[in-house]
């Protein structure tokens, strides 16, 4: 052990691999800590898959991962090969060669082949994630200024999501993620999502990582996507556009539960929230939605919803 530690102290050459060896070992700790759907300090990965769709990304991105890597180790290669058989002091007069047919041929055909062989999986990832299946249950959503709104449009109720400002928080809830209503879906089932945004708004994302969905809320176009959430939890997201001063006041936050516990908070929240489209602003207007006041919550763009949530949530 004291001649190890000789040997590292006296060469530059042990030292850097110490250092790279604490280096891989530190990023190992890094991954192995992110264990919730929630942002980690120093997190350097994907969040845990919550979806099939996020399942499908973390796959690809692995794949990826090694292609580039044999890349970037054959390229690296090529250039030690260079630099050692072309260096100076072995080629005192250096080739006048300027072409070579067969290289040229090469290194223009193999990266056309390597990008189609990319192509193939990420054509049919993409038509996945595009391609909303069966769902169901519909989830509207709306950016605001800033603020979500969601509604269910089979189920008759709407309500407003806001940030939970940091004097409010209780004991589990999250800074700058906690929401006074989250979205609230059962675990296992097909949820269809549209996003829009108001008309005098601007552009917000609405963006799960661990789902593995974003999609704009653009005013006046909607825009679907899709998820279903395979074990209950919360689950945490926020908008990742630039829109505004409040920006960053924009969480998202998705309790999935059982189907019973599901219809448990719907009966809840069925007697807390009530959705209504005014006649006079339907025609006109029909992206946005008044939420109409129960138990004691203003309604309408903007309010602020009840301190606590139906059924616990």
């Amino acid at each position: 052990m004291v001649r190890l530690t000789s040997w590292i102290r006296e060469s530059a050459a042990a030292r850097a691999c110490a250092l790279l060896a604490l280096a891989f070992v530190a990023m190992a700790a890094l991954v192995a800590d992110a264990g919730a759907a929630q942002p980690r300090n120093w997190e350097i990965g994907f969040q845990p898959s919550a979806t099939p769709v996020h399942d499908r990304i973390t796959a690809f991105h692995d794949e990826l991962l090694v292609i580039i890597t044999l890349i970037t180790v054959f390229v690296l290669g090529l250039l030690v090969f260079v630099m050692v058989r072309f260096h100076h002091s072995r080629n005192p007069v250096p080739t006048r060669t300027s072409h070579n047919t067969l290289v040229e041929i090469l290194w223009t055909v193999v990266p056309i082949l390597i990008l189609v062989f990319i192509a193939i999986p990420s054509f049919k990832l993409m038509y996945y994630m595009d391609r909303v299946p069966k769902a169901a249950m519909t989830i509207k959503v709306t950016g605001n200024q800033w603020f979500w709104h969601y509604e269910y449009p089979d189920q008759k109720i709407a309500f407003d999501s806001n940030l939970v400002a940091d004097k409010d928080l209780k004991p589990g809830q999250l800074h700058l993620l906690s929401v006074d209503n989250p979205l609230v879906v059962p675990a296992g089932a097909t949820v269809r999502v549209q996003v829009t945004g108001v008309p005098d708004g601007v552009i917000h994302s609405w963006f799960m990582p661990s789902f593995g969905v974003q999609e704009y809320a653009v005013p006046g176009r909607l825009n679907e996507s899709w998820f279903e959430v395979e074990k209950p939890g919360t689950y945490y997201g926020e908008c990742n556009q630039i829109c505004g001063v409040n920006h960053s006041k924009m969480p998202i936050e998705v309790k999935a539960v059982t189907q019973p516990e599901f219809d448990q908070w719907l009966a809840a929240a069925k007697k807390k929230f009530a959705a209504a489209t005014p006649a006079n602003d339907a025609a006109s207007d029909p992206t946005r939605v008044a939420v109409a006041t129960v138990a004691g919550m203003p309604g309408g763009a903007g309010a602020k919803p009840a301190e606590s949530s139906p059924a616990g949530y």
